[in-house]
């Protein structure tokens, strides 16, 4: 049994799924609504199937996956992968950058005016650089 998403919300997030040329089944509106209802953050489908399962919200993780990734060629998420073995969804899209805590695994975002990037190569003809993705990794002492 899948828990309602109230009524502003589900308008809300229905918009948004609209808006990024998204039809708004029942799965992808309520995993929306657990993905944004709480502001910037990040997470694994893993985590994001977790806590669809917690909302009785009944849908596997291949449909997590997929869905997050279909929200990430929308332009709803941002993907941030990790040593190419762990894949993070970030709500904020704008341009930033990350700080990873190796112990724990997780994301804090860095503001961009935080950091400088400067000496970036020339590229290729008819390329340019569409995003910088930086990830400072922290330990503990």
């Amino acid at each position: 049994m899948m828990e309602p998403v109230n009524g502003a919300s589900k308008v809300k997030v229905i918009e948004r799924l609209r808006s990024a040329g998204l039809r708004p089944t029942r799965q992808r509106v309520a995993l929306a609504d657990l993905l944004f209802r709480e502001g910037d953050r990040h997470v694994t489908a893993e985590q994001l199937h977790e806590e669809a399962v917690r909302a009785h919200v009944p849908v596997s993780l291949a449909t997590v996956y997929n869905t997050l990734n279909q929200f990430t060629r929308a332009g709803l998420l941002r993907e941030v992968a990790i040593d190419g073995a762990k894949t993070y969804f970030d709500t904020n899209t704008s341009n930033h950058y990350h700080f990873f805590m190796e112990e724990t695994g997780d994301l804090v975002d860095i503001e961009s005016d935080a950091l400088k990037v400067v000496g970036l190569p020339e590229t290729p003809n008819g390329t340019r650089i569409s995003r910088i993705d930086v990830i400072v990794r922290l330990s503990d002492q």
